[in-house]
């Protein structure tokens, strides 16, 4: 069935074939434009750097006027769980949906890039 959000989705699928934006990928699953797999690379010079973080994508039928649900599938320490990659560099721990990160985010900023690090090690390794 071809529905305006398949059509696109369909659409933006090719354009992020054409014209990749940095440090992002992402593709429908299993032949399912309404699910995707995305990968995020941490930035370039944050604690980030190295990491590479999986997503999951699930649209519904009233894309592009609502969002996808956006999903880590790798472990997340990070004071907000969003895709945008300026909040993964610079967190709100204003509107924390981690708390534990947000803390130490806020008091002990050695000990979160530790942790950090410890999580952008893991997605080296992790599924």
């Amino acid at each position: 069935m071809s529905t305006p959000a398949r059509k696109r989705l369909m659409r933006d699928f090719k354009r992020l074939q054409q014209d990749p934006p940095a440090g992002i990928s992402g593709a429908p699953q299993d032949n399912n434009i309404m699910l995707w797999n995305a990968v995020i690379f941490g930035p370039d010079d944050t604690p980030w750097d190295g990491g590479t973080f999986k997503l999951t994508l699930q649209f519904t039928e009233d894309y592009p006027n609502k969002p996808p649900t956006v999903r880590f599938v790798s472990r997340m320490f990070h004071p907000n769980s969003v895709i945008d990659r300026s909040l993964l560099c610079d967190p709100n721990a204003n509107s924390p949906a981690n708390s534990e990160a947000a803390r130490m985010f806020s008091e002990n900023k050695r000990e979160y890039n530790r942790r950090v690090r410890e999580i952008v090690e893991q997605s080296w390794t992790a599924d």
